[in-house]
C-alpha cells in the first residue's frame, strides 16, 4: 500500500508504519501522505521484515500494542538492515514511560502516546527524517 505525491523523490520521506490497529494506522498513514510522505504499511513483523529487505525507509513508526515484543523485533530488524532509519514508537501504555525504550533501541528517536494527533506524528516523522547538520550531536 503505497501512494506517491507530486513532490520530488529526493525530498519525499519514506515511512514504514507497523501496527495491527487498522483504524489508527490508517489515520496515521493518511496524515503522513497529506504531508507528502510515501507510506508503506505492515500489520505483522513478517511483512515488516519483507519491506525492510526490499525498500529503504527514513522513519519507522511502530505501534507498541498489547505485545511489545512484536514492535521490538521489528526495531531489531531495522537496526540490522537499515541502521540509519529512525524509529518513533507509539504506545497506549505507560510501560516505556521511564525512557527504557531508548536503551533497548539505538534507533529510537521518540516514544509518544497513541493519542498523539496524527498531524503531530507527521511533523515528527518529517523532522526526524532530516539528516543531522554537520557537527550536530546525535545522541
Amino acid at each position: 500500500m503505497e501512494e506517491v505525491t507530486s513532490r520530488s523523490q529526493e525530498t519525499m520521506v519514506n515511512v514504514l508504519i507497523v501496527g495491527d490497529n487498522r483504524p489508527l494506522v490508517g489515520l496515521w498513514a493518511r496524515s503522513l501522505r497529506r504531508a507528502g510522505a510515501r507510506v508503506a504499511l505492515a500489520d505483522t513483523p513478517e511483512t515488516a521484515a519483507d519491506l525492510l529487505a526490499d525498500r529503504r525507509f527514513d522513519i519507522l513508526i511502530l505501534d507498541i500494542g498489547p505485545e511489545p515484543g512484536c514492535a521490538l523485533s521489528v526495531a531489531d530488524m531495522a537496526q540490522y538492515r537499515q541502521p540509519e532509519a529512525r524509529i518513533i514508537f507509539v504506545t497506549s501504555s505507560s510501560f516505556f514511560s521511564d525512557g527504557s525504550i531508548f536503551t533497548l533501541c539505538a534507533n529510537a528517536c521518540a516514544c509518544v502516546p497513541s493519542g498523539t494527533a496524527p498531524e503531530d506524528l507527521a511533523h515528527m516523522a518529517a523532522h526526524y527524517a532530516r539528516p543531522s547538520p554537520p557537527g550536530a550531536r546525535t545522541g
